[in-house]
């Protein structure tokens, strides 16, 4: 940990989730890629190879976000300084996510107003890590 500050529950809380959500992360990931490949076979030319491609570009985002997931578990686990930005960082990626997946999806309002619990956690954790206890404990100020 760093220094003699207790990890505030909220934060184990926070650490707990990223490593679940780094995990399956990783499968969806590596789901997305084999899957894609897999579905672009199947389908076969320039739309088989469209799918595959598309597929392999969210799969690889993915294991972008959840490799990030499990080092912020890390960072917040320990209480490292770098944490608390990771922590941030990975709250706007997964908005920004979001934003993205509704518009590839072609039904803008419906997707984001599926999304509504997904936006509002990533809001309520933006809020908390920047609360100036939560902030004090990644050694910030």
């Amino acid at each position: 940990m760093n220094g003699t500050t207790a990890r505030p529950t909220g934060i184990t809380i926070l650490a707990i989730l990223a490593l679940i959500g780094g995990v399956f992360g990783l499968i969806a990931g590596l789901g997305l890629i084999a899957g894609g490949a897999l579905l672009g076979g199947i389908v076969g030319g320039a739309t088989g190879a469209q799918l595959g491609g598309l597929a392999f570009i969210f799969g690889i985002i993915t294991l972008g976000l959840a490799v990030a997931e499990l080092a912020f578990a890390y960072g917040a686990w320990t209480l490292q300084p770098w944490g608390w930005p990771l922590g941030v960082i990975l709250q706007l990626a997964n908005l920004v996510w979001i934003a993205v997946t509704a518009v590839a999806s072609g039904d803008l309002i419906g997707s984001l107003s599926g999304s509504i619990i997904s936006i509002a956690v990533a809001a309520i954790i933006l809020w908390y890590l920047n609360q100036p206890t939560i902030k004090a404990a990644f050694g910030r100020s």
